[in-house]
C-alpha cells in the first residue's frame, strides 16, 4: 500500500430538503470534524438554505427543491472539487474523527469506495454494520476482526452494502460509473451504486470506527417516529433495483418480503396508538402503487459529473476547533453544566458532556442543538439495545466506562 505525502482533499456532500433544523444540527457536526482538508457543499431547498445562513459563506451551496435524492446527490457531486466524496444525510452527525477513519483506506490506490458504521437514536445501538449483498439482494452479515478497517474484492454476485448517509467514493471512480442512477427518487440509490460497482470490479473498505449518529428525522415521507406516511418511491425503487439487479426467479420473494415488513412496521405503529387500522391500509396501498410504477419505470442513464472544478473552499471555520474536551456531572447540575458546554464550544472546544443519575434510565448519546455531546440516562442502566437493565456499579466507574467506549472516535486531548 502506498501512503501519499497529504491526506486526499475531501468534499462532504449533504443533501438537504425540508429539514432545516436537522441540517443546521448537521452542519454544526461536520464543523467539529478534525480532518484536514475539506469542503463541504449542500444541496438543500430554499427555506433549508436560509436556516443555514451562517454558513453559506464558507461552503459551495446550490438550492435543489426537487424530491429527488439522486439527482441531488449528482449535483452535489458536480460542485465538488475534492479527490474524495464523501455522503452524509442532513439527519446524521458524525464522530469528530469520521472523516480520520474513512480516508485511510483510500491511500490504496485500488479501493473505490469506503462505508463506515451507522449508530441509532440512542447514539449506541448499531442502525447498520457490515453487509454483502447476494444475488437476490439479501443482506449477508459481514463478520470482521476488530474495528480495523478491512478491504474487500467485489464478489461475483451481488455487491458489498455501503449505507448511503455515511459512505466515501473516489469522484472519478463516480464519474466512470455514471454517477447515481436518477430513477431511484428515493430508497435504494446507494445499493444500485453498490451493485454497478461490484460489476466493475471496485474493491470496497468498511471501516468500523467511521461513526456517524443517524436520527430518521421527521419528513414529508415519515413522521417523528419513523412511521412511513408514504411508500411509493420505496416501492418504485425497489421495483426498479429488482429489474435492473436481481433475476427474475427471486422477484417474487423479494415483493413478499418488502410487503410484509412494511406491514409490520406500520401494525407497530398502530399498536402503539399512532396511527389507525385504516391509516395503515392507505399506507401500504402507496406500497402497491409504486411497486406497479417500477415494473415500467425507465432506468436513468449515465450522468456526466463533468470536470472537477478548480476551487475547493476549504471549511475554514473547522480550523477553530483544536481541542477535545471532557466534563462531568450530576444531572441535579445540569443546567449550570450544559451552559458551560455550550460557552466551551463557542470558543472552539469539542465537548463531550457526561450527566448521569442515580437511576436504571437507559443511557443516551446526542448531539446537542448547541453544538456539545451529551451522554445522559441511569449510572445503573442499559448502554445499548441487547444489554444488561441493571448493572450495580459507582458513578466513577461507570464515567470511566464510557470515556474507554467512544475514546477511540472522539480523542480527548483535555
Amino acid at each position: 500500500m502506498t501512503t501519499p505525502t497529504t491526506e486526499p482533499a475531501v468534499s462532504v456532500i449533504v443533501v438537504s430538503r425540508g429539514r432545516p433544523d436537522a441540517l443546521h444540527r448537521c452542519l454544526m457536526g461536520i464543523e467539529q470534524l478534525s480532518y484536514r482538508p475539506f469542503e463541504v457543499v449542500v444541496v438543500a431547498d430554499p427555506a433549508s438554505i436560509a436556516a443555514i445562513a451562517d454558513w453559506t459563506d464558507s461552503i459551495k451551496w446550490v438550492e435543489y427543491d426537487v424530491p429527488n435524492i439522486s439527482a441531488a446527490r449528482n449535483i452535489g457531486a458536480r460542485l465538488s472539487a475534492g479527490e474524495i466524496l464523501a455522503y452524509i444525510d442532513d439527519d446524521a452527525v458524525p464522530e469528530p474523527s469520521w472523516l480520520d477513519h474513512l480516508m485511510p483506506p483510500f491511500r490504496d490506490p485500488t479501493v473505490s469506495i469506503a462505508g463506515g458504521f451507522v449508530l441509532g437514536r440512542d447514539g449506541i445501538s448499531y442502525q447498520y454494520r457490515a453487509n454483502q449483498l447476494d444475488r437476490a439482494a439479501n443482506h449477508i452479515v459481514l463478520r470482521l476482526e476488530g474495528d480495523a478497517p478491512e478491504v474487500f474484492d467485489a464478489p461475483s454476485e451481488g455487491a458489498i452494502k455501503t449505507e448511503g448517509t455515511n459512505f466515501a467514493i473516489r469522484r472519478t471512480v463516480l464519474s466512470r460509473v455514471g454517477g447515481f442512477d436518477e430513477a431511484y427518487r428515493y430508497y435504494m440509490d446507494e445499493t444500485d451504486l453498490n451493485m454497478r460497482l461490484a460489476r466493475a470490479g471496485a474493491r470496497t473498505a468498511i471501516v468500523p470506527l467511521a461513526l456517524v449518529h443517524h436520527g430518521f428525522a421527521a419528513s414529508d415521507r415519515r413522521t417523528e417516529h419513523s412511521r412511513s406516511l408514504t411508500l411509493f418511491d420505496i416501492g418504485a425503487s425497489l421495483g426498479v433495483f429488482l429489474r435492473k439487479h436481481v433475476p427474475p426467479q427471486y422477484h417474487a420473494d423479494q415483493l413478499e418480503k418488502m410487503r410484509r415488513n412494511q406491514r409490520f412496521f406500520q401494525e407497530k405503529h398502530r399498536k402503539a396508538g399512532r396511527c389507525t387500522a385504516a391509516d395503515v391500509e392507505t399506507v401500504l396501498q402507496t406500497l402497491e402503487d409504486g411497486l406497479r410504477a417500477g415494473q415500467t419505470m425507465e432506468f436513468g442513464g449515465p450522468v456526466d459529473l463533468g470536470e472537477p472544478p478548480q476551487d475547493m473552499k476549504r471549511f475554514g471555520r473547522a480550523a477553530r476547533f483544536k481541542t477535545s474536551v471532557l466534563m462531568r456531572g450530576r444531572v441535579w447540575h445540569r443546567r449550570r453544566l450544559k451552559r458551560e458546554a455550550a460557552r466551551r464550544v463557542a470558543q472552539g472546544e469539542r465537548v463531550t458532556l457526561i450527566l448521569l443519575e442515580p437511576t436504571t434510565r437507559y443511557l443516551r448519546v446526542s448531539f446537542e442543538q448547541q453544538g456539545f455531546w451529551l451522554h445522559s440516562g441511569g449510572q445503573f442502566g442499559r448502554v445499548g439495545q441487547g444489554k444488561r437493565e441493571f448493572t450495580p456499579t459507582t458513578l466513577r466507574s461507570r464515567v470511566r466506562q464510557e470515556i474507554a467506549r467512544v475514546r477511540s472516535v472522539r480523542r480527548f486531548t483535555g
